[in-house]
């Protein structure tokens, strides 16, 4: 998959709110949405008002950079959320929410998505038994999430549940253990468990022009 290779403070700031894209360094004061006000940018202060295209485009940009998302993946989960019955935008949360790589951070074996798809994607984490090295794997209720036995995968999530300031785990996961790292899924995900303050709305609308 793409990546950001720049510095992804910006997305914060050109967002204005944290995406916690490095993890708890976030929380500290080398913030730069704290630091630095304003968008990034040397004409930052000459933009007018938003119309409402750009409204709901910032929507969806923030969703992207949060979950670590691209373009052509986001589309693919706006037309999958768009098939299920009831509102096509909580859905939509819904199927983000599943994937693997979040998952892995709010369960706290990661600080952050960037730094759960790497531990995903070099094969410490397993489904059901089986390794699964795909962050955007869907997982579904009853699946068991484990970090593979081997010391050094251990060791890896071990500092990181150890680190103070880490979020709760929401209620539709269960972090069973942490010596060894385990954990299940209990149920899926609805919008007012998605942690990013979002219209999912806004989105739609966009999308569906």
């Amino acid at each position: 998959m793409g990546r950001t290779t720049g510095p992804v403070c910006r997305l914060c700031r050109r967002e204005g709110m944290k995406l916690f894209l490095k993890g708890t360094r976030c929380d500290t004061p080398k913030c730069a949405v704290e630091r630095r006000e304003g968008m990034p940018g040397m004409h930052q202060y000459r933009r007018g008002k938003q119309s409402e295209y750009a409204i709901r485009l910032r929507e969806k940009q923030k969703v992207k950079r949060y979950y670590g998302i691209f373009e052509r993946q986001f589309r693919k989960y706006f037309e999958m959320a768009g098939r299920r019955p009831g509102n096509t935008g909580d859905a939509l949360m819904s199927l983000i929410e599943r994937r693997l790589d979040n998952v892995v951070t709010r369960l706290g074996f990661a600080v952050s998505r960037p730094a759960s798809r790497q531990l995903i994607a070099h094969g410490h984490v397993t489904v059901n038994g089986r390794k699964v090295d795909v962050p955007s794997y869907l997982v579904k209720p009853g699946d068991q999430i484990k970090v593979k036995a081997r010391e050094a995968s251990q060791r890896l999530v071990a500092n990181v549940l150890q680190t103070e300031g880490m979020p709760p785990v929401p209620d539709w996961l269960d972090r069973v253990a942490v010596d060894p790292a385990e954990a299940r899924v209990n149920r899926l995900p609805s919008i007012q468990d998605v942690s990013l303050p979002v219209t999912p709305q806004l989105i739609v609308e966009l999308l569906s022009r």
